[in-house]
């Protein structure tokens, strides 16, 4: 372990405590007043957070976005009682760079990521790099207890697992299901080869227990599963129930699993102070039976398939619930705009390692509208063939049209407007040459500030 990484988690240890009132103040104060007739009021603990990430799950695969025969009524009642995001974009289109975008707030490729995911293209020796600081170390800096429990995929050796990343309790597989299904708690392995239709049960059971095991404290609890990433097998008692086969099995699964976390907040008194976020990691896996309507592409894809997906958030209280926004926001905000929200000062925290690309979208989860919503340009990369396009307001530009995969193969760049053509599929670039340019410029610009900050993944 290098002394510079030995330093860094040092200096978040010993100043976690000056650093927990800063910043808090106004945040926190704002959580208040926005409860000011609802139970809970007065709760001296910051909020808790609770991050349900979801593997392989398509824009179209829950009730609540469309689907009419998977049921999914748990994830239909959070997106009521909060906020459901229709331009909600993963981290990337494939696992790893999609963890490594969501745990460090970081484009993929500013913390090392070039293509592949560790054990497909990235040697399983390497991982996220400890010089990038986490979600889970920014809210430990706090004091906030921290707990992972599923899938982790962004390394399979120490110092890249869970307890190196600033989480104090983990019960994780270390990459996808597919290619393994050994358990462990810390470092050691506690079951090998766990029965792959058993996981989504087991993961909610160690939640639950995190939970219950902190309740007294403010807790960040980062739940990923590995459900409905292939293969998909059913849970003994689910096998046969939905109307959408054996994927519509394991995703209502999950659905009910999720409401034994949710039933769970609410038993211990902690649901009005805790905030729950839900979104999957990519769009579906080229051959199974999810989908992503109404939008083209896949996993792995720049299109707009494969990582255009879910996004549910609530806090009870503070987030009006019924409703529905779309607007623009990625996966890279979440830990600016959580830190706000709990009152944390992220740039106090992470000075540059990374840096930051997320954006703080809290008041538009709150239903403002009197100040511009922060985020108008996203970039997009393949999950093996590098860049592909961005995205500035309701435009997409392919830098190199043949990657949008026509049937009409284009020459040079692709432009499509979201607005009209949702599935990429009327190449406008020759209508409007001056946005093409302006696009390329800002693609430009982007990349340029990413390789001058690079972390390199770790050894």
């Amino acid at each position: 372990m290098s002394q510079r990484h030995m330093d860094r988690r040092q200096f978040l240890g010993k100043t976690a405590g000056a650093l927990a009132g800063i910043g808090a103040v106004s945040a926190i104060a704002q959580t208040r007043a926005a409860r000011a007739n609802a139970p809970g009021k007065g709760d001296p603990k910051p909020p808790n957070v609770v991050l349900i990430m979801v593997d392989d799950l398509g824009y179209y695969d829950l009730s609540c976005y469309g689907h009419p025969a998977i049921k999914t009524p748990v994830l239909d009642k959070l997106a009521g009682d909060g906020i459901r995001l229709t331009s909600f974009y993963s981290g990337a289109s494939v696992c790893t760079p999609s963890r490594m975008a969501l745990l460090t707030g970081a484009y993929p490729f500013r913390v090392g990521w070039t293509k592949g995911v560790i054990g497909y293209m990235i040697p399983t020796s390497t991982g996220l790099s400890p010089k990038a600081l986490t979600m889970a170390e920014v809210f430990r800096s706090k004091g906030y207890r921290t707990g992972i429990s599923g899938k982790w995929h962004i390394g399979e050796r120490a110092p890249f697992l869970p307890p190196q990343q600033g989480f104090d309790e983990s019960y994780y597989i270390k990459s996808s299901n597919n290619m393994s299904r050994d358990l462990l708690r810390g470092e050691e392995v506690v079951e090998k080869s766990a029965r792959n239709n058993l996981l989504t049960e087991k993961f909610t059971r160690e939640a639950i227990r995190f939970i219950k095991a902190n309740k007294d404290k403010p807790f960040f609890l980062y739940l990923p599963y590995t459900a409905p990433h292939f293969p998909v097998q059913a849970h003994p008692d689910w096998k046969g129930r939905s109307a959408f086969g054996e994927y519509g099995d394991v995703v209502e699964e999950m659905d009910s699993r999720v409401g034994e976390v949710l039933a769970t907040l609410e038993a211990e008194k902690l649901d009005r102070n805790t905030i729950v976020v839900f979104l999957s990691d990519n769009g579906p896996q080229k051959g199974q039976k999810a989908q992503a309507k109404p939008y083209r592409g896949l996993k792995w894809d720049a299109l707009e398939g494969g990582t255009r997906v879910p996004c549910i958030v609530r806090y009870p209280g503070v987030i009006p619930g019924k409703q529905t926004s779309d607007a623009l926001i990625a996966a890279i905000d979440l830990l600016p705009t959580l830190c706000h929200a709990c009152g944390i000062d992220l740039d106090a925290i992470s000075k540059g390692s990374p840096v930051i690309d997320g954006m703080n979208v809290w008041p538009t989860l709150l239903g403002k509208t009197d100040a511009p919503h922060p985020r108008n340009d996203l970039m997009y990369w393949h999950g093996a063939k590098g860049f592909h396009a961005i995205r500035v307001g309701d435009w997409k530009l392919f830098l190199d049209g043949h990657n949008a995969d026509l049937k009409q193969p284009c020459k040079g760049p692709a432009l499509f407007n979201l607005a009209e053509d949702v599935t990429e599929m009327t190449d406008v670039s020759g209508q409007f040459p001056q946005r093409v340019r302006a696009m390329q410029e800002l693609a430009d610009k982007r990349l340029a500030d990413i390789n001058r900050s690079i972390i390199p993944l770790g050894e």
